[in-house]
């Protein structure tokens, strides 16, 4: 299977996906933006390792990545699917180029199916990206990884939603009031 360059399909603007490397302000900020009445999805990542550590599940990224990705290319199509049965715009914490990052990330391949998801289910052509941001990165629970590895993620994740045609607006190292505002603006003008 041939890398995404040769992508063709159609973008779909109603759904807009935010990315970046973890801790860097995208869930809060998603957050922030349903408070105003936008629809949203939840973050694979996260609520897989909820899901997996309740049932000592083994696809959890500290004991099976391959399986954690898998897992995440699930869930990135259910919440697509999801996303396009709903009216009007719907926000996306992470996407199914995020799960490509993720494997590369890890040295692992990316399946010919992981290519052909992101060839299917699509988003509108610019994501909003959060830049690793020390200040604000905690580790918790579910995010165990280093600063490193999350600067590591960023980057990952950006050149994979490059690969597979999408444009990225990098959001401001500001607060949440201002990533708003920002946000809204550059919605109303795509």
């Amino acid at each position: 299977m041939s890398k995404p360059s040769d992508i063709d399909a159609e973008f779909e603007p109603r759904l807009i996906a935010f990315t970046g490397g973890p801790g860097s302000g995208k869930t809060t900020l998603l957050d922030a933006l349903a408070e105003r009445g936008l629809a949203r999805s939840e973050e694979a990542g996260r609520a897989l390792i909820r899901d997996q550590t309740a049932i000592d599940g083994p696809a959890l990224p500290w004991r099976d990545r391959a399986a954690f990705a898998e897992q995440m290319l699930g869930f990135e199509m259910r919440s697509h699917r999801l996303g396009l049965a709903r009216a009007g715009l719907v926000l996306f914490d992470r996407g199914v180029p995020d799960v490509i990052g993720y494997l590369r990330l890890c040295g692992l391949p990316v399946p010919d199916h992981v290519w052909r998801a992101a060839r299917r289910f699509r988003y509108r052509r610019e994501v909003f990206i959060a830049p690793f941001w020390p200040k604000i990165y905690r580790t918790d629970a579910e995010r165990k990884q280093t600063p490193d590895e999350a600067q590591r993620t960023f980057h990952a994740v950006a050149d994979a939603w490059r690969e597979c045609g999408y444009t990225l607006v990098e959001l401001p190292l500001a607060g949440v009031a201002e990533r708003v505002d920002f946000v809204l603006a550059r919605m109303k003008d795509g």
